[in-house]
């Protein structure tokens, strides 16, 4: 948002924004070197968390009592309060039923350092309220339970006794707080007199409360953030202030609006200092961020006496190994019961990874994600070393059965290999064309995943080939194309004329700039031979489409917007229905105040477009939504999902285009954001000056 009073933003001073980029000075006091700064300061925090890689989760509160059962309902965990309708007078109760006399901190802390944790995340509060914790600010704690003891305090101790970092998960959403907006859309309790500004007053409290009386806390992990009641201007004081508190504490990122559903991926103008993709590990991992899935070993959180579909200790391994392959951490939940102890499923997969761990542990600690783009076995590669000598940990989740494990497409010399389950034993390598093969043994020592551990000089070289990386595959002003190499030790060779790379074709060493439709094909090279096969890549450069013509009436500032009411799974036809208000806009995106649920919004006018040219366009939404540019559509993001960004390229031409958005929400958080650029420039919001509507 522009700030107030800000000048009006014109066309021509717009058109120049977008094609003309800023140069910094390097004087200290720069962009450039605050972010360096940053940058080193960051690096600084995360270094005990990038070695740990694996964490322990931990649900735990009220919700623990009715164990996943309400009514008729037997598939309820911590969200049993929202889920099952409960009232806050009906729920409440469950505060003088919370003693759990067989909590042991202690052994929490033993079980978690034998399964190989370094950090326990644990629920100071989750949705409900119900804080476990002695805060000053209400009495909807764990003190005024039978069992009367700050669980988070014997909590920390033990951890501080057991060498494990503690930390916490906080929820910015309330259920119960009279403050805390929006009301569930199913309860009675009027929203008269909440006043959500002295809500967040009480949050920011008990977040100092958290870091002033437990000693270091290695991450606050919020949650909750979603609702449209949470804003930037909430979420960026509130890590400032955890920061200010204990500035070597991390933030996940869901202390802000930066996180992209459940995908982890994370806004960079957000605050927040890792993704969290949950139940799920991204298919590439996250490559330039930091972060951690977290995942339950069933189906609930919250502890659910009916749930068991448990994971099976072989999954789970299998999932920690394919995390740190890609430079992610794993945090891996338990519900506890409401008398205190773990869910014995929980324990034995606990004690069964620790096993594993105690072998296999080094190939997990510390590493960073494998240089290679695929592997000739089922497995996967984690790295750990540096200038001098790295290692490549082979993890092995099907044993070869003709005796040897290959390695294809390195060109380092090797040191020597063994197996971290006999670290005594060499085991034979031989250099076959551009790999290795490691002579194992017939046997595998691990049912579940075996891990050779291959030393190689100097830091990796792999042969695969170069990435052809470009802002769009079509263009209409010069495109700039980059080719990137997967180590610095190889020299790209590439043509433009659909012909195949030799050690005789151009050479590259900046970014090729594109005025006409160009195969691109690009090819690794070390020590003048070609170790790669050739990567192809075709640019186009299209006509933009042509403005449209003005309706005869004339354009106005602004956009037509019709609401619509109606409870959807996707996108509905909202041309077969009618519209319960319509209204003029001046920008793409939802009022303010809390989420509206159940509604369907349509905006519909003309975008002025500064110049001939291929246009990036992201909208982002929480429920679904569909961008379409002169009838054409040109991002589909439909469906029931939380806040996630499609985008897609539209060559344009100079002057009007008919634009279209169509958007639903269903239930909980609400979101609605169109940014665009020139392909290869920043993205922003479209100004309100560029868009129109018949008079």
């Amino acid at each position: 948002m522009s700030p107030i009073n800000a000048p009006a933003l014109g066309l021509a001073t717009l058109s120049l924004v977008l094609s003309q980029a800023t140069i910094a000075s390097p004087d200290a006091r720069s962009p450039a070197n605050r972010a360096l700064t940053a940058a080193e300061d960051h690096d600084a925090r995360m270094g005990w968390w990038r070695e740990a890689r694996f964490g322990l989760f931990i649900h735990w509160g009220l919700y623990a009592i009715p164990a996943g059962e309400w009514g008729e309902g037997t598939d309820y965990a911590e969200w049993i309060m929202n889920s099952a309708h409960i009232p806050v007078e009906q729920y409440e109760p469950f505060v003088k039923q919370f003693n759990p006399v067989k909590f042991d901190a202690d052994d929490w802390v033993r079980m978690a350092k034998d399964a190989g944790m370094k950090y326990i995340v644990i629920t100071s509060k989750h949705h409900d309220g119900f804080c476990l914790f002695d805060s000053a600010l209400t009495e909807y704690d764990v003190m005024s339970t039978p069992f009367a003891r700050d669980i988070l305090k014997e909590l920390s101790e033990a951890c501080e006794r057991g060498g494990i970092r503690m930390c916490w998960y906080h929820s910015i959403m309330d259920w119960h707080h009279p403050d805390y907006l929006p009301r569930r859309g199913w309860e009675s309790r009027s929203a008269e007199g909440a006043d959500y500004d002295r809500y967040v007053e009480y949050l920011r409290g008990q977040v100092t409360e958290l870091l002033t009386n437990y000693g270091d806390i290695g991450v606050m992990w919020f949650d909750g953030q979603w609702e449209g009641t949470w804003t930037h201007e909430y979420g960026q004081p509130l890590y400032d202030l955890c920061r200010q508190l204990q500035p070597e504490v991390i933030v996940n990122d869901r202390v802000d609006k930066g996180r992209k559903g459940h995908s982890g991926v994370v806004d960079d103008k957000y605050a927040g200092d890792f993704g969290t993709p949950e139940q799920h590990i991204p298919a590439t991992g996250l490559p330039g961020v930091d972060w951690e899935t977290c995942m339950t070993m069933n189906r609930h959180w919250g502890y659910n006496k009916n749930d068991d579909a448990w994971k099976s200790t072989e999954d789970l391994i299998r999932k920690l190994v394919d995390i740190a392959s890609k430079n992610g951490n794993f945090l891996l939940n338990v519900g506890p019961k409401a008398d205190g102890t773990f869910p014995e499923p929980c324990v034995t997969r606990l004690r069964e990874i620790g096993k594993w761990m105690k072998v296999n542990g080094e190939a997990i600690y510390g590493t960073s994600a494998s240089p290679f783009s695929e592997l000739p076995f089922n497995g996967r590669c984690t790295v750990k070393g540096g200038d001098q000598t790295t290692t490549l940990y082979l993890h092995a989740f099907d044993w070869p059965s003709d005796g040897a494990l290959d390695v294809h497409g390195i060109g380092n010399d090797c040191r020597r290999a063994y197996l971290l389950a006999d670290r005594e034993e060499d085991l034979p390598v031989m250099r076959r064309g551009t790999g290795v093969r490691i002579v194992v043994p017939p046997d595998a020592p691990d049912a579940i995943c075996s891990v050779v551990a291959l030393e190689i000089t100097g830091r990796p070289v792999v042969y695969d080939a170069p990435q052809i990386v470009s802002a769009s595959e079509v263009f209409v002003r010069p495109l700039s194309v980059e080719l990137q190499t997967p180590s610095d030790e190889l020299e790209i060779r590439y043509t433009l004329d659909g012909t195949d790379p030799n050690e005789g074709s151009a050479l590259y060493d900046k970014p090729i700039t594109l005025t006409d439709t160009t195969l691109i094909k690009a090819r690794s090279f070390h020590n003048g031979r070609a170790v790669s096969e050739a990567a192809e890549a075709t640019f186009s450069r299209v006509t933009p489409h042509p403005d449209v013509a003005r309706p005869e009436g004339g354009l106005r500032p602004g956009l037509r917007c019709e609401v619509f009411e109606g409870d959807w799974n996707e996108l509905p036809q909202f041309a077969d229905l009618q519209p319960s208000t319509v209204e003029t806009v001046r920008t793409i995106e939802l009022p303010g105040g809390p989420a509206v649920e159940y509604v369907g919004r349509r905006f519909r006018g003309y975008l002025r477009v500064p110049r001939d040219d291929a246009y990036l366009f992201a909208l982002t939404s929480d429920d679904g939504s569909r961008l379409f540019i002169d009838g054409v559509e040109v991002i589909d993001n439909d469906g029931l999902h939380g806040a996630e960004e499609r985008r897609g390229v539209v060559p344009l031409a100079v002057g009007f285009h008919r634009i279209k958005v169509e958007y639903f929400n269903k239930t909980g958080g609400a979101e609605l954001r169109l940014r665009f650029a020139p392909v290869g420039r920043e993205l922003i919001d479209i100004p309100e000056q560029m868009l129109m509507q018949e008079r």
